[in-house]
């Protein structure tokens, strides 16, 4: 039984053969297969559907998924539930009309799991009755009613998972648990493992995409006190753990995706702090990477919080675990995030408490709506700045050539702030908050949301805690690179003028292949340790933080900047002309926060340190640096502690998220050649892992690009 790494690499096995053998199954899509088998609850059979408000139609499909999504009890299992109606893999809630789905639902969210393992689910039932009798006739009431409608959901779901687990002594365990939770608090870590996953497993039976969180926070105290008491060993505590990562999986289905099967916002953190500054890291931390080094499951890309403090110990458990490769760990540096929550205005103890928004973007778990507007900087450039390459285009020096960019990034991020604008109603001076236009229903994501009850609004219509619309720059490299081209070529070495080299370009560099390769090759761009084109990077990132800043706080939103692609690269291709650093339209360039490919000449250190040069302090909600090892170089007791030093120095810098993948390009082109091999296989994408014969032929030549091959 083989759990494949990117680098051929063998793994431990510290986990049990019938354990093992679930883990086998599930992630060769057993469980995925059956459940698309069941797409979606019809709602046709309710008679005057079609009449009900858009909250009710929400409330009795959440009823209705509750009563007949099937059951699954796996053989097996150490914990039950399971979100078995295919049509919510696709991102939408899994009940149709007519046919066609209804609604959509809500991702790049954590949610808060916390009040569910400390309090249960009667104590959210409580506050809602309790906040319903406060807003009594008021607007904020049908939401209060639909919360205890879609509470009430949860219990008949509930007590289907124990009638279906009664009177099977196998599963006795998995009975007596759900007795307890997640309605009542959790008493010990079988029971808190068994009520996260319930939970969640609910959340994303209604279509949802929830993030997990600090999993070893939530976890950690729980297993520390069966420890000591012996209610638990360390062997039945990881086992326990994995059937959870193992679960996971249940939408695994192969095939060809696009993107990728594995990117459904379920990301996981780990170690670093807490709200009062104490180490998180315990056990907990040790046994996920555990699980995660012997199964590789990409189905959780799991990031860990490290500061200037961690410990060596945790350092080298990390690179032990990223050098299998796929990608599944990530790291952040909290010291600098923190730094940055603060200064962006959050009070200190909720920018320690930060974590990811289900992918990588910064934000406080279980308090905010968040939503990210990505853009690509560099069409920006080649269509308004230089007008799609107009040959009547010139400026006399290159700081008016770059001003005007600003100012055509500022009307970018204005449109970004104009369309969410429009989603409110009109704030006249006798209101003190503004107020949401109606939204689509998300009740069962509000359930878990701070502040949502609480005020009687719903997820989408201001009830967090904090909301958060994030424009997110994407293209930085390669606008950065083509400035900085132009900048020498045109106004330093003055070898053309604008209007001589733009008609090349607008001819995708037709007849002028020596130039082009000159533009390639002669300069160091971005991602080389090169001051001129870091410094050009900071610059740009430190202007767009400013035009963000302009419009932050004009409505019912935070207004911070951020940095990724996400993969939209592929899909920008098609629109970019040629680039001036020596690209061809058409061409896939750079992700993220990364150097285009190609133009990192120098070592991975080199690549930091550019990213580092920047002021990512003002990227509030992140700014990811993909980077690639390659295996040979990193093997042995001295490739370990060259990973160590490499994640020392990305703290010591200043880094904010860094994602490594080692892969072996040649085990990626086997897996093209025979994917019915490699069905495990993982990689890293972008802010999410995939594995790698799910990615359609575009995205795995990415993947193999990037890699050098």
């Amino acid at each position: 039984m083989e759990f494949y790494t990117a680098n051929n690499r063998k793994r431990p096995v510290r986990l049990s053969d019938s354990t093992r053998g679930f883990a086998y199954e599930s992630m060769h899509h057993k469980y995925g297969l059956e459940t698309k088998r069941t797409g979606s609850v019809p709602m046709d059979d309710m008679e005057n559907f079609d009449t009900l408000s858009a909250l009710e139609k929400y409330d009795c499909m959440i009823e209705k998924i509750a009563r007949e999504a099937p059951v699954r009890i796996c053989e097996g299992e150490r914990i039950s539930g399971a979100a078995t109606l295919g049509e919510a893999i696709q991102h939408r809630v899994p009940a149709t009309y007519q046919g066609n789905p209804v609604f959509d639902s809500i991702s790049h969210l954590t949610i808060d799991f916390k009040s569910v393992l400390q309090y249960g689910m009667l104590a959210i039932r409580q506050e809602a009755e309790k906040s319903l009798k406060k807003y009594a006739g008021k607007h904020q009431e049908p939401f209060l009613q639909s919360c205890l409608r879609c509470l009430d959901s949860f219990d008949c779901w509930h007590k289907r998972y124990l009638d279906a687990l009664k009177n099977r002594p196998e599963y006795e365990e998995n009975y007596r648990n759900l007795q307890q939770v997640p309605l009542h608090p959790a008493t010990n870590f079988y029971e808190a493992v068994q009520s996260l996953w319930f939970t969640f497993a609910f959340v994303r039976l209604c279509g949802n995409w929830p993030g997990i969180g600090r999993i070893d926070q939530l976890l950690g105290e729980y297993l520390e006190t069966d420890l000591k008491s012996g209610n638990l060993t360390i062997d039945e505590a990881r086992e326990i753990l994995a059937h959870f990562f193992i679960k996971g999986c249940e939408w695994v289905c192969g095939g060809d995706y696009g993107s990728g099967d594995a990117q459904h916002y379920q990301n996981i953190l780990l170690g670093g702090i807490d709200e009062k500054g104490r180490e998180v890291t315990n056990t907990v931390t040790y046994l996920v990477l555990d699980i995660l080094e012997e199964f590789g499951i990409s189905d959780f890309p799991t990031t860990v919080r490290l500061n200037q403090n961690t410990e060596e110990k945790l350092l080298r458990r990390v690179a032990e675990v990223m050098r299998y490769g796929g990608g599944i760990l990530a790291v952040y540096d909290e010291d600098s995030i923190i730094d940055s929550l603060v200064q962006y205005g959050y009070p200190l103890t909720e920018a320690r408490s930060f974590a990811n928004d289900g992918c990588w973007e910064i934000q406080i778990p279980g308090a905010t709506y968040f939503t990210y507007s990505p853009f690509d900087s560099l069409t920006v450039l080649q269509k308004q700045t230089l007008k799609s390459y107009e040959e009547t285009v010139d400026f006399t020096d290159f700081e008016s050539l770059y001003q005007q960019y600003i100012r055509d990034l500022k009307k970018q991020i204005e449109g970004i702030c104009q369309y969410h604008n429009s989603l409110f109603e009109p704030k006249t001076a006798k209101e003190s908050v503004w107020k949401w236009k109606p939204q689509i229903p998300c009740t069962v994501v509000s359930l878990f949301e701070k502040g949502c009850i609480q005020k009687g609004l719903s997820y989408l219509e201001g009830g967090p805690v904090y909301n958060v619309v994030s424009p997110h720059i994407g293209g930085l490299a390669d606008t950065v690179n083509s400035l900085l081209a132009i900048k020498k070529l045109i106004y330093e070495e003055k070898k053309l003028s604008l209007p001589e080299f733009l008609p090349i370009l607008k001819k995708n560099w037709e007849g002028e292949e020596a130039l082009r390769q000159y533009m390639q090759n002669h300069y160091f761009y971005y991602g080389c340790d090169n001051d001129e084109a870091d410094f050009l990077a900071k610059r740009l990132l430190d202007d767009f933080a400013d035009c963000c800043a302009t419009f932050d706080g004009m409505c019912g939103y935070r207004f911070p900047a951020g940095v990724s692609t996400f993969g939209r690269q592929i899909e920008w291709s098609n629109s970019r002309l040629a680039a001036p650093h020596g690209r061809k339209s058409g061409e896939i360039l750079a992700g993220n926060c990364s150097p285009t490919p190609g133009t990192d000449k120098n070592s991975i250190t080199a690549m930091i340190r550019s990213y580092c040069k920047c002021n990512l302090k003002r990227m509030v909600t992140g700014a990811a640096l993909d980077g690639k090892l390659i295996p040979s170089n990193i093997s042995g007791e001295e490739g370990l502690q060259a990973i160590v030093t490499l994640l020392r120095g990305f703290i010591a810098l200043g880094g904010c998220f860094m994602q490594l993948d080692i892969v072996d390009n040649s085990v990626l082109k086997e897996a093209q050649e025979h994917p019915e091999k490699y069905q495990t296989l993982s990689v890293r994408v972008s802010g999410w892992n995939a594995r790698f014969v799910t990615l359609n032929k575009e995205w795995q030549d990415m993947i193999i690009s990037q890699n050098g091959g």
